[in-house]
């Protein structure tokens, strides 16, 4: 489903509240110029163009986030590249330290409530869940919806406010749930959170439940639109709430339907795309590994408005695309993909023994032979751009030139949102001042991950050769040769796991290997941050990520250490000081802040 590119006057959500009393009375009795009243819209075709505005905020982009001081459509970007990779270990901030600096106080885990990223997610998804919202309250006023439709269109509501609450439960913690009952106009749209993380859990996550329960009961199994989200694609958000609140046992049954019987939204059933790079590639978008994505397409008029624009910032520097050298990948995570020499297995106790050899300090004109002696995992280059080896069509990856600040950021380059050489002009917008806006979707959640969960729940279950048989799944697609980096002067090696091995690694073991598969599987696609604090092992891994980092030579996390508290995020002080009622704000900050 494309963006809206409407605007459509709404009333005024939580997130709008500091600029409403930044304005005159005045103001707020003239519509803006060009806008539709809610008497307008309530008809099935302007409840229709409501949904596609809620749909069109799962890129994150287009809302009131993007309109902090200092930020821009990178703020609030779906994919979480900031919040999910860079402040875990997937990568660095990349660019200059001085450019977007509120990333790095997040990158250290030093933020302050003020810090403009911050205000610009949480005012992002509560436009949307306010979106959403609108539809069901504007659904309630139409006289031309059948009661079927009515079911649908609402179901497809509460999936998406249960989405836009789930992120913000994995960024904040303690939020404040927000249904259609709540609007500024109605004046209560101070809603209060919790002081305490396990008291707010308790509230927020059986709602977010509830909306997706009925989403499940609700959606078809497929839909006219590829971008619209089906039954199983509702069940496979309830799998992950599960997963998130650690209800391995209730996840596992539906993990286990859905394996066996789910379909994409445009009838395909599910199954891992043939080969991996399929997954980030504009021209073989929603295959059947596609369970959710936000949909992005170019010259369609749109002006770039439709593109991928909040990954505008994380490409080459002074390469084929041109900006801006954000989001470089870390030691640590291409140290991630070396492999034993022998068993081709993945090696989590001592992958970050030595770093794998790059460029690092070297001039551009330096020689430069890359390392083709090391076994790595064929996603290795796949996700991350190495010098000397192939950079998808662009030729090879010529390292230190297209790199913005290699001192500050390090060798590497993201690679799963470029677009192919010969896809410019089609798959990347002609009209804007880099190539870097795409068609290429953003992976919501797509299949790898649903097999992924399913196997950390059989694991906890004590199911091991069934979590063992889930992986492997994922592995030998990785060593299908006909996947591999064509031209690449790497050595691939991996393998499935041989039978019983996981048994043998015993519970604890079998764990730390399906978290190590998800780790490489699912490189730079905003997961890593809330996995680690989801599984508890943050502290323990982002700590010695920064020793491990700064050895390496990338001085920008000297002296950050992570604590207990940053498993969540600031909220941002914004919106603390706009929900005070009487002198005392229903939003309680969490702890440490």
């Amino acid at each position: 489903m494309k963006k809206a590119n409407f605007k459509i006057f709404l009333p005024l959500g939580i997130t709008m509240v500091a600029l409403v009393f930044s304005c005159s009375k005045s103001f707020l009795t003239k519509p803006p110029v060009g806008s539709y009243t809610p008497d307008v819209v309530a008809t099935k075709a302007g409840v229709e163009g409501l949904l596609i505005g809620a749909y069109s905020l799962l890129d994150g982009v287009g809302g009131a986030g993007t309109n902090v001081p200092g930020g821009g459509t990178w703020v609030s970007a779906g994919s979480n590249w900031v919040y999910g990779s860079v402040c875990a270990d997937d990568s660095h901030k990349g660019s200059d330290p001085g450019d977007q600096p509120d990333i790095v106080s997040l990158m250290t885990w030093s933020e302050s409530s003020t810090n403009n990223y911050l205000e610009g997610k949480w005012e992002a998804m509560y436009d949307a869940v306010q979106r959403a919202n609108e539809v069901i309250r504007e659904l309630r006023l139409a006289k031309d919806i059948a009661p079927a439709d009515t079911v649908e269109i609402v179901a497809e509501a509460r999936l998406l406010r249960a989405w836009y609450h789930m992120e913000l439960k994995k960024m904040y913690g303690n939020i404040p749930y927000v249904n259609e009952s709540v609007t500024y106009t109605a004046g209560n749209w101070r809603v209060p959170n919790s002081a305490d993380v396990a008291t707010n859990n308790g509230v927020v996550w059986p709602l977010i439940e509830a909306d997706l329960t009925y989403a499940a009961s609700n959606l078809p199994e497929t839909q006219a639109q590829v971008g619209r989200a089906n039954k199983w694609a509702a069940e496979c958000m309830l799998a992950k709430a599960f997963m998130f609140e650690q209800k391995y046992s209730d996840a596992l049954p539906l993990l286990t339907t859905i394996i066996a019987n789910g379909k994409t939204s445009g009838g395909a059933k599910y199954a891992l795309n043939k080969h991996f790079n399929d997954n980030f590639n504009a021209a073989t978008k929603n295959g059947p590994e596609s369970v959710f994505a936000a949909q992005n397409s170019v010259n369609d008029g749109s002006t770039a408005a439709n593109a991928n624009d909040g990954d505008v910032l994380n490409f080459d520097y002074q390469g084929p695309i041109g900006c801006c050298g954000f989001n470089q990948p870390s030691f640590s995570l291409v140290n991630a993909f070396k492999t034993d020499p022998v068993t081709g297995y993945t090696m989590p106790d001592t992958y970050n023994t030595g770093n794998l050899k790059s460029d690092q300090g070297l001039k551009s004109t330096d020689a430069y032979t890359p390392d083709t002696t090391t076994p790595v995992d064929p996603r290795l280059d796949w996700t991350v751009g190495r010098r000397g080896i192939p950079y998808l069509d662009w030729g090879l990856n010529p390292g230190f030139v297209w790199v913005r600040n290699q001192a500050s950021a390090g060798p590497y380059l993201p690679i799963k949102n470029v677009p192919y050489k010969a896809q410019l002009g089609v798959y990347t917008d002609k009209s804007s001042w880099t190539p870097g806006y795409t068609a290429i979707n953003i992976n919501l959640i797509r299949f790898a991950d649903v097999l992924l969960w399913a196997a950390e729940a059989e694991v906890e279950v004590g199911s091991l050769d069934n979590a063992q048989a889930d992986v492997n799944l994922v592995r030998m697609r990785a060593a299908d040769p006909t996947g591999w980096v064509p031209g690449s002067v790497a050595l691939y090696k991996v393998s499935p796991y041989a039978p019983g091995f996981f048994t043998a690694q015993g519970q604890a073991g079998a764990r730390k290997y399906v978290q190590f598969e998800r780790r490489i599987e699912l490189a730079m696609e905003g997961h890593r941050f809330f996995d680690l604090v989801r599984w508890g092992t943050a502290a323990t891994e982002l700590n010695g990520y920064v020793a491990h980092e700064v050895a390496a030579g990338y001085n920008l996390m000297a002296g950050a250490t992570f604590k207990p508290t940053s498993i969540y995020f600031a909220l941002p002080q914004q919106e603390i000081d706009a929900s005070t009622i009487a002198g005392k704000p229903t939003l309680i900050q969490n702890p440490g802040y």
